[in-house]
């Protein structure tokens, strides 16, 4: 199995998408695009794409972030799901895949950055990549924005505050606004990229030091728990 990251800022690294990939032995790619990489030109020499977040939003312009063409990615995210291959989209990620299959971002009912529960619909809770959730998961989370919905797309879990949290598009792509791959590293790395002003009129915005206190452990687990199904049924 072969995996392409696409990271648009150091930290928003794919933390533990990447522990997993390198666990399994399998092969890694990267565009580090806050680096000058460019996209890959077409989906060939990779079976997942891994499209990680960011504080861009799909309707960002080269104008403001001369390092980022949603254009270019939604095109990539288009070329893999065509060659029916395994798209993952993580936050700005999920958006991008909403986008590039017709349906627009929009703006989340609440800011959330913190640990919060997420909980899976009926669905989720008999579908074979996620019954091992529960019916409740208590995830990260670092985002004013949420992935549109196709007419097909189901969503298989949301939150208090944001009702998009998991969505799946098709049988291999799956748009995962919340962020399962956080770790201690990765969350003190966003705090630094972070304001936090205005934490205190959000019910939602943890404080940076409460942040810090999290285990992120268990959800890294289950997250490794759906990629081992998802990477075991494409093959």
């Amino acid at each position: 199995m072969h995996l392409h990251f696409v990271i648009h800022e150091h930290f928003e690294a794919p933390g533990a998408f990447e522990r997993w990939a390198i666990r399994s032995q399998h092969q890694v790619s990267y565009s580090l695009l806050y680096q000058g990489d460019s996209l890959p030109n077409n989906d060939k020499g990779a079976d997942m794409l891994v499209v990680m977040g960011g504080p861009q939003s799909p309707a960002t312009t080269l104008e403001q972030c001369s390092h980022f063409d949603s254009i270019a990615e939604q095109r990539l995210i288009r070329q893999f799901i065509e060659a029916n291959k395994l798209v993952i989209g993580v936050c700005l990620g999920a958006q991008l895949i909403g986008e590039a299959l017709g349906a627009p971002y929009q703006t989340s009912p609440e800011r959330e950055i913190g640990k919060f529960p997420i909980y899976l619909t009926e669905a989720a809770k008999i579908h074979p990549l996620f019954e091992h959730f529960g019916g409740m998961l208590e995830v990260g989370h670092w985002h004013s924005d949420m992935p549109g919905l196709t007419s097909e797309a189901r969503v298989l879990a949301h939150s208090a505050g944001c009702p998009r949290q998991i969505v799946q598009y098709q049988d291999k792509v799956f748009g995962f606004q919340c962020h399962m791959e956080f770790n201690t590293k990765l969350i003190d790395q966003l705090i630094a990229h972070e304001d936090f002003r205005e934490a205190a009129r959000s019910p939602y915005v943890q404080k940076p030091d409460e942040l810090l206190k999290h285990d992120y452990e268990q959800m890294n687990e289950v997250l490794y728990g759906f990629l081992d199904k998802l990477t075991k049924a494409y093959e």
